[in-house]
Parts: C-alpha cells; sequence; structure tokens
C-alpha cells in the first residue's frame, strides 16, 4: 500500500490504498486530484501529515462549544407552535448543533484520529472555561461594584450540571465521530447524507441520555415525566437541525476535500479515545 505525500495540504498523485481501490472498480477512472477529485486514502497514510485547514476548523468548533456553553445554556426561549401554542426551548440548542456538524466534516473529511484531537481539545476547553468561571464568580467583588449578583447568574454554574455537561459531550461527540467514520467504510464513502444524519442521530441520543438524567433527575422542580419530555424534546430538535444543515455539511465536506486534495478513510483505524496522535 502506497502512503500519500502531503505538501501544503495537497496531495500528489499517488497509487490509491485499497479501499479507494475497491469502490473504484465501478467507476471508469480513479478519483485522484487533478482528474475527478481528491485522492481517496486510508487514514494511516496520512498520519502526522499537515491539512490547511484543519487547525481553522479546530478553532470553529471550540468557539462554537465555548459560547454555545456561555451565551446559550442558561437561557429558557419560547417558540410558538401551531396547535400547541407556546414551546420552552433551552437557546443554546440554536448554536450547538453547529458543533455536531462541525464533527462530523471532520470525521469525514479529515479521518477519526484528527477528529478525536478536536474532541479532547473541547472537552480540555470546556473544564478550563468551568474552572474560569467558578473562580472569577467566587472572587469578592470591590464594594463600588453592584453587579456581583447578575454575575453569578450568567456564570454561575452548578457543579452537578457542568460533570452532566461535560460528559455528555465528551460521550456523544465520540460516538457520533465513531459511528460516522464506520459508516463510510461500509458505505464506501457513498451517501453521505445517511452518515451525517446516522451519526448524529446516534451521537445526540447519547449526549441526551447521559445529561438530562445526570443533570435534573431528582432536582427541585423536575419530575421524571419533565426530565423524558425535554429529553426526547432536544433529541428530537437536535436531528432535526443536522438534517436541515445536509446541503452546508454537503457544501462544506465538498469545498475541504478539493481543497485538501484527499477523502480519508478510517481503515485499519484505532478508535480507542483515550489517544490524540494523529
Amino acid at each position: 500500500m502506497c502512503s500519500i505525500q502531503l505538501s501544503y495540504g495537497r496531495a500528489r498523485r499517488l497509487p490509491l490504498p485499497r479501499i479507494a481501490r475497491q469502490r473504484n472498480r465501478h467507476h471508469k477512472h480513479a478519483m485522484i486530484e487533478g482528474a475527478q477529485g481528491p485522492a481517496q486514502v486510508a487514514a494511516r497514510d496520512v498520519s502526522g501529515g499537515h491539512f490547511r485547514y484543519y487547525d481553522f476548523i479546530m478553532a470553529a468548533f471550540v468557539a462554537i462549544l465555548l459560547l454555545s456553553n456561555v451565551l446559550g445554556a442558561g437561557k429558557v426561549a419560547q417558540v410558538w407552535l401551531p396547535g400547541i401554542g407556546f414551546w420552552p426551548f433551552g437557546a443554546g440548542i440554536l448554536f450547538f448543533p453547529l458543533s455536531y456538524v462541525i464533527g462530523d466534516v471532520l470525521t469525514e473529511v479529515y479521518g477519526y484520529a484528527r477528529a478525536r484531537r478536536v474532541i479532547w481539545a473541547g472537552t480540555g476547553a470546556v473544564l478550563f472555561m468551568a474552572f474560569m468561571s467558578w473562580v472569577v464568580v467566587m472572587l469578592p467583588p470591590a464594594p463600588s461594584w453592584g453587579n456581583q449578583g447578575a454575575y453569578e447568574t450568567i456564570f454561575g454554574q452548578v457543579p452537578r450540571i457542568v460533570l452532566a455537561s461535560v460528559c455528555a459531550f465528551w460521550a456523544g461527540e465520540f460516538v457520533n465521530s465513531y459511528v460516522l467514520a464506520r459508516m463510510k467504510l461500509w458505505t464506501q464513502g457513498r451517501m453521505l447524507w445517511a452518515r451525517t444524519i446516522g451519526s448524529t442521530f446516534a451521537g445526540q441520543a447519547i449526549d441526551s441520555l447521559i445529561f438530562y438524567p445526570l443533570a435534573f433527575l431528582g432536582a427541585v422542580g423536575w419530575t421524571t415525566e419533565l426530565v423524558l419530555q425535554v429529553l426526547f424534546t432536544q433529541w428530537a430538535l437536535k436531528v432535526g437541525w443536522e438534517v436541515l444543515l445536509t446541503p452546508a455539511t454537503y457544501a462544506i465536506v465538498g469545498f475541504l476535500k478539493r481543497r485538501e486534495g484527499v477523502d480519508v478513510y478510517d481503515e485499519g483505524t484505532d478508535f480507542t479515545p483515550f489517544a490524540t496522535r494523529v
């Protein structure tokens, strides 16, 4: 099996790995850069390589993750649904699902190992944000500063909710990435829509099943019925967002594959979550 060499994120025209040859039996020409598209390669063949846009995608993922937790998590909004009336929802759901879209893009374009590194970066960023918020809120305010109460309302976090959020995010993202990478092998790179929606369906199920019971079950004002109602509502809305954003996902994935010059398949990948090596 021939490895592909990267230079400034572009792939040279070299023989394709086995997974690509299998698929190309059904095509007249190989999918190689400069011919019909990016070169299809196994993830291990680009291990340690440099990609032009990978760092920007990582930064976008972490930024959306942090901002969704800071700006959206604490506000309960409402929307009018015909036949139902006003329906409350967590405001963070408007933008947090974008992290799953970016997670799909990372795995689809760069492979599981690089998505794994981004997930760990996001987990570390959330933990540091929670620690920093706790320290800043706990600092005694100056007598002349009268905004401590408002500050605590916005940035004060219940440890139980923080723990639930981090655990749910970590598990859900890894399930999302694993399912997408496996489905890409099973489908031989076809039906991207099925991979992105299927992986989000599984990942968000794990996320919701961990977060809501761990954060709210048994808490004051939260009955078991309410926890289940919010759990399934949020899960359905997040998957719905993924469906609606499918055209954008296609556009971003297509652009990045063309610009990076490769289409990575996780053939022979070690899917342990406890590693950061790419």
